[in-house]
């Protein structure tokens, strides 16, 4: 059986990942530098998160079962939120160190071997974020999206220390080293803040602007056959799945069978509208009958009006 370019890319990154920390660990201990060891620390971050992101990926896939009815794609902005929180720690961690070294001071040793050792690492996850980045968005998979965006900062800091490095060699500043790895800090927790806002909003089933617009533009267009009208629309995306729920009113007298078909229609269109697989439920009404037949649903949910719901 294939391996889906997805799951391909994810291993090829925990493999580098392993690859990517031995490399910086011997640059740290070969050169005593902060801003070294302010990468070599995200890269063990790195390491659990695409562990667990590939795991979330794994389970992700997964179809839909008697205990998860609607699949299993939610795991998604657990797995996001997850690896932003790893790169908080790391971010946390390397302010720590960095307040440590202005504090107390540090010596800075074999500068050239660590930018030898550094600048490799470097150079690989470039290639490695930009391979993940290139298949999250040609499959539409945000695991693999997030997991290519800490890779490339992994880049950002590796880059960052191996400038400083330089600086220190040929100026003698070892100051700066300890101010790179502040900043390094601040600058990864602000991408841990982006992934964080994302899985809080995905596990919100806040709003997706994209697909709404989509949505809404398809209902605007002339209804098929004997449809006249619709309301109380929601829907919300978890992974590569959207589900739409509306209400659907038709011309009076229309069988059901006629009914269905025409909702049938509008239900392939809205389909077609979005991307990823779409689920559509729609609540069939007769025309002028809509606050009567929904008289008897007033107050029937803990005494909240069905509007607080949609």
């Amino acid at each position: 059986m294939s391996v889906s370019p997805e799951k391909k890319a994810l291993r090829i990154s925990l493999a580098v990942s392993l690859v990517m920390f031995t490399v910086k660990a011997i640059a740290f201990f070969l050169t005593s530098s902060t801003a070294a060891l302010s990468d070599a620390a995200e890269s063990i971050v790195h390491i659990f998160s695409v562990g667990f992101v590939y795991y979330g990926f794994i389970l992700s896939k997964k179809r839909a079962d008697e205990k998860h009815l609607y699949g299993h794609e939610s795991i998604e902005f657990l797995s996001v939120g997850i690896e932003g929180l790893s790169i908080t720690a790391a971010g946390i961690l390397i302010i720590y160190e960095s307040i440590q070294h202005l504090i107390f001071g540090h010596q800075l040793q074999n500068i050239v071997w660590g930018i030898i050792f550094l600048s490799a690492a470097g150079l690989t996850n470039l290639i490695m974020g930009s391979y993940l980045l290139k298949v999250g968005r040609r499959e539409d998979n945000m695991i693999v999206i997030s997991n290519g965006k800490h890779t490339l900062t992994d880049v950002w800091t590796t880059f960052g220390a191996v400038a400083t490095l330089l600086i220190v060699k040929f100026t003698g500043w070892i100051l700066l080293d300890t101010l790179v790895g502040l900043g390094i800090g601040l600058y990864i927790i602000y991408e841990a803040y982006k992934l964080l806002r994302y899985a809080v909003n995905g596990i919100m089933n806040r709003r997706d602007p994209e697909a709404d617009k989509a949505i809404r533009e398809q209902l605007r267009q002339t209804l098929p056959g004997t449809m006249t009208g619709w309301h109380y629309l929601r829907h919300r995306t978890t992974g590569h799945t959207t589900w739409i729920e509306f209400h659907a009113v038709f011309e009076k007298g229309v069988t059901l069978k006629k009914a269905h078909e025409d909702a049938t229609k509008l239900e392939r269109e809205l389909i077609d509208a979005l991307k990823g697989d779409v689920i559509v439920t729609i609540h069939l009404e007769p025309e002028g009958t809509h606050k009567d037949e929904h008289k008897d649903l007033k107050d029937a949910d803990q005494k909240r009006p069905l509007d607080d719901y949609i």
